[in-house]
């Protein structure tokens, strides 16, 4: 196929390496594309979008990759302490969190800091943004669950949770998130913002990452990645993926197939073909890549032709997802970059001047 996926890894070592996939009839490969050295300590999170890859590191920078272009594209360094998150929505804005408590919403058109949310007391640990790109979930050291407006920037509601979550992500049709803590995971729904369900993982979890709208991938400290139906509320499938403990998982939906992608302290990063049927199975190896380094966070770039098949296959296949967004919608649907512009730069209202006694 015409198409080129990109595998994105940071490390320790403070090198994030690019590495382009060769897609076979039954095999995958991936060879070395770039490394680049921008960062001056380890790097913690890294995030794609169909043109930028951005990484952040403890050294409190954002970098910025073009993959269109080929080039670097600078730096943004809002942030006071490590990144701790990234999140794109869609290609026109990123959302960055970190040990500062601040949540920063960028747009990739100039690259300006449009909104700082001072979000949580301690770090902010982990953030997502909800399909429709009008919420957003945060968590931090301050022990609570946050939901924002991203319309406004303020806080919609505060849980308070007795630990510190340290991994939030919605689900692709929105209507659940699931939170993690140590090695547990709480499954909320949308509506009621109740828990409707926790599963225990034998270790502390790492990574998610959802397959579909009821099946999450796990990744914790160990070298075997689970299989979650969140529907029937069990574990699935699990596997040996690597030989030390899993760092991150990805997936992507590939033909008739999901695509998983995982990287490990032993630094390899593999690729796995699942099969989606009523009875899962474990994964096929599709390909692997040995990068000698001791990785820490993973992204899987994607064009633009590739994520538009995407979008279309999940509009063909979620209709609640929609239902749900429409609720979440105001009645004045506006798009998340014009209306944050809007409020960043109406100015002050004057004061009418009272007359004058005579």
């Amino acid at each position: 196929m015409a198409a080129v996926l990109e595998l994105v890894a940071g490390s320790y070592e403070q090198v994030v390496c690019g590495y382009r996939v060769k897609i076979g009839d039954k095999d995958w490969g991936a060879e070395a594309d770039f490394t680049h050295h921008a960062h001056t300590a380890s790097i913690s999170a890294v995030a794609s979008s169909e043109q930028f890859v951005v990484t952040g590191s403890k050294d409190e920078t954002i970098q910025l990759y073009d993959l269109k272009k080929r080039v670097e594209h600078g730096a943004l360094l809002h942030h006071n302490g490590t990144i701790t998150c990234l999140e794109f929505y869609g290609s026109s804005h990123l959302l960055s969190g970190a040990e500062d408590g601040l949540i920063c919403v960028w747009s990739t058109k100039k690259w300006e800091c449009l909104k700082s949310i001072k979000a949580h007391k301690g770090s902010v640990l982990s953030l997502s943004v909800h399909p429709s790109g009008k919420l957003a979930l945060s968590v931090g050291t301050d022990k609570t669950l946050r939901t924002w407006n991203l319309i406004t920037g303020r806080s919609a509601f505060i849980k308070n949770i007795k630990q510190n979550a340290h991994i939030v992500l919605w689900s692709p049709e929105g209507d659940r998130y699931v939170v993690a803590i140590d090695d547990k995971l709480d499954i909320f729904d949308t509506q009621t913002a109740s828990v409707t369900a926790t599963m225990a993982n034998p270790k502390r979890i790492f990574s998610i990452s959802f397959i579909n709208n009821s099946v999450l991938a796990v990744a914790g400290d160990d070298e075997t990645v689970r299989l979650c139906d969140l529907e029937k509320q069990k574990w699935v499938c699990e596997f040996k993926a690597h030989e030390t403990r899993v760092k991150a998982v990805d997936s992507f939906s590939w033909e008739d197939y999901t695509v998983m992608v995982t990287a490990s302290n032993d630094g390899f990063i593999k690729m796995w073909k699942l099969q989606l049927k009523e009875v899962l199975e474990s994964p096929t190896l599709l390909g692997e890549v040995n990068t000698s380094a001791r990785l820490t966070c993973l992204a899987v770039w994607k064009p633009k032709s590739l994520k538009n098949k995407e979008e279309t296959k999940d509009e063909a296949t979620t209709s609640k997802g929609k239902k749900l967004i429409d609720l979440l919608r105001p009645k004045k649907v506006r798009v998340m970059e014009e209306v944050i512009l809007e409020d960043e730069s109406k100015p002050p209202k004057k004061k009418k001047k009272k007359g004058s006694a005579k």
